[in-house]
């Protein structure tokens, strides 16, 4: 039997495992798993330049292509803790990533050693899970169980906690005597499929919920096909968002107190029963009065995640199945009672549905300076085309872009949708563009989520990833200057102040291009509504010239208010602004404006 180290070990099952690319931060405690990295070869690693930004990196990668599993590496102690909010975001969305740490030796573990921490116990409640190896000849066996952790199931993240000592060690192990695991992922039966189509039959206006759980399963052709087999509208979640094309006569729209449309509230409201598939019922879609968004419904929820069956509200029917499975066995009914001639003709409900996504939109078309964000959107839904993979997190630019923009593909809206961290833009951006650097990629961000993790765009002028990012600058916390109305405060959320260094910036503050040109990307500050297209058109070109991230800044008006719910009811939805009244009022939206 070949003899080597056991980190050499865990590299060679990364590689047979399907693992090309890494992120990380070097360090003392796991070096010796560097050297390896270099010493084997095969897998190519970016630097970060901070190692959250690294966890966020091996997000990006994974949410880009189906079988991607984003890998990211650390020394121990605090680069352990800073991955933390990777790996939370990471099982929040269910996004497997492998997060492999250093560790101070064995013997020292509890002898307060320099950055021994035990990561393993922090890391328990946001990982699939999380070991710290304690036996060499444990690695291989820990790493195998690992894969079939982060792809059986709800995927999710795992955390590998190495020794320096442990990795050092040599063991007995063949590469070429190495199989991943066989994965576990349950399927709806057959006679669930009948209850759950019975439900759908006996309805007059029904839709179908399609949840992040489908693109997890690559199952967004399934969905499309079953969809269209049945002819019932389908109402995307913000993390499923891309299953169906938005301009597909099918496509309902989003739901929700914040990232949703007014068409889709409304057809929701006028549904009778709703087929959940691979979604959370999260907050931001049901709101937090649950009486409204169930009303007299009937609701059918298929999930791979056993527990997430009646965790929000106990539907008529749970089934418990990875999404391709149970779409499957529903076509396969479905086909079945079509030929029979049993299925119902819902096209009057379509046809419902289509007079309000044509009539109830939400005005983009404004000329102020400074400028309104809608206008924003507006000229990015004509500068970048279907193919483009929008990438974002939270805030006032995520909510307003969720409404706004438009998404055709599986893959396309790359959003952090529960964690939610700020910072998280920059470097999921460059993990999606490593992942795929043939599609454009277009990052969305407000400015305090932009500086949060900045110095990141420098690991894109080294590395040399380019990607458009679309930067609005208020000066504000925008999304929390919002919230704070309801508690009639403003505090400690205003970003302004006079920079000594840039007067012509007025009260904006931080000159974020000259920190983007300082860090090796290029950037252009944009006050003019109408210089929106050529600016967005000349950033495309500079990407692909310098092979640099790009950055456009859009000098907002400082308070602008995004339709949401004040009562987190998704009822109750407030519209701030003028909505649209005649089709030069939102010339981009995804249908023409009936009047």
């Amino acid at each position: 039997m070949p003899r080597m180290t056991a980190a050499a070990a865990a590299v060679e099952i990364l590689k047979r495992e399907g693992v090309s690319q890494a992120f990380g931060v070097p360090g003392a405690a796991i070096n010796p798993f560097y050297r390896e990295l270099k010493n084997v070869g095969g897998i190519n690693h970016t630097l970060a330049r901070h190692v959250e930004g690294a966890s966020h990196m091996a997000e990006g990668y994974t949410r880009t292509d189906p079988g991607n599993i984003g890998v990211c590496i650390g020394t121990s102690g605090p680069a352990g803790t800073d991955m933390i909010t990777g790996l939370y975001s990471a099982i929040a969305d269910s996004i497997p990533i492998l997060c492999i740490t250093g560790q101070a030796p064995v013997a020292k573990l509890h002898k307060e050693d320099f950055q021994a921490v035990d990561i393993a116990s922090i890391a328990k409640p946001v990982t699939k899970k999380a070991t710290t190896v304690l036996e060499a000849a444990q690695v291989p066996g820990v790493f195998q169980e690992a894969f079939y952790l982060m792809r059986s199931g709800r995927p999710g993240p795992v955390l590998i906690d190495l020794p320096i000592d442990v990795q050092l060690t040599e063991i007995e192990f063949d590469p070429d005597l190495y199989e991943p695991l066989p994965v576990h992922r349950p399927a709806a039966t057959r006679k669930q499929a009948e209850r759950a189509i019975q439900f759908l039959l006996a309805s007059e206006r029904p839709l179908i919920v399609a949840g992040g759980g489908i693109i997890n399963a690559d199952a967004s052709d399934l969905l499309v096909e079953f969809a269209e087999l049945i002819g019932v509208p389908v109402i995307s979640t913000l993390m499923g968002w891309g299953v169906i094309p938005d301009d597909h006569e099918l496509a309902a729209g989003m739901v929700g107190v914040q990232t949703s449309h007014r068409y889709g509230n409304a057809t929701f409201l006028e549904s009778d029963f709703v087929l959940g598939i691979g979604n959370r019922w999260a907050n931001r879609h049901t709101g937090y009065n649950l009486d409204a968004y169930l009303g007299d419904r009937k609701f059918v929820h298929v999930d791979i995640e056993p527990t997430q069956i009646g965790k929000i509200f106990a539907p008529d029917l749970g089934i418990v199945s990875d999404a391709k499975a149970a779409l499957e066995i529903f076509i396969q009914v479905a086909k079945e009672l079509k030929a029979e001639g049993k299925l119902p003709d819902y096209s009057a409900w379509v046809a419902s549905h289509l007079e309000r996504k044509g009539s109830l939109q939400r005005r983009t078309h404004f000329d102020n300076i400074p400028m309104k964000p809608q206008r924003v959107y507006e000229e990015m839904n004509k500068a970048f085309g279907p193919e483009t993979r929008y990438v974002t997190t939270i805030g006032l630019s995520q909510i307003a872009g969720a409404q706004m923009l438009h998404v055709f593909k599986p893959r396309h809206w790359i959003n952090c949708g529960q964690a939610g961290p700020l910072g998280w833009t920059i470097p999921a951006a460059l993990g999606v563009a490593t992942a795929d650097p043939q599609t454009p990629v277009v990052a969305l961000s407000g400015d305090y989520d932009f500086q949060f993790m900045l110095e990141e765009l420098a690991v894109g002028a080294q590395h040399k990833i380019p990607y458009v990012h679309v930067l609005v600058n208020n000066a504000y916390l925008g999304l929390i200057r919002q919230a704070q109305g309801g508690l009639g405060i403003n505090f400690e959320v205003n970003l302004e102040f006079e920079n000594i260094n840039a007067p012509e910036l007025g009260v904006y503050g931080v000159d974020h291009v000259k920190v983007v040109e300082g860090l090796g990307c290029k950037a252009i500050r944009v006050t003019d509504p109408n210089e929106l297209g050529a600016a967005f058109e000349e950033a495309k070109k500079l990407a692909a010239e310098y092979s640099v991230p790009v950055v456009v800044e859009a000098i907002l008006e400082r308070v602008t208010n995004i339709s949401m719910s004040k009562t987190v009811d998704m009822s109750d939805v407030t519209e701030f602004e003028e909505l649209a009244t005649e089709p030069g009022h939102a010339p981009t939206a995804i249908r023409p404006l009936s009047v």
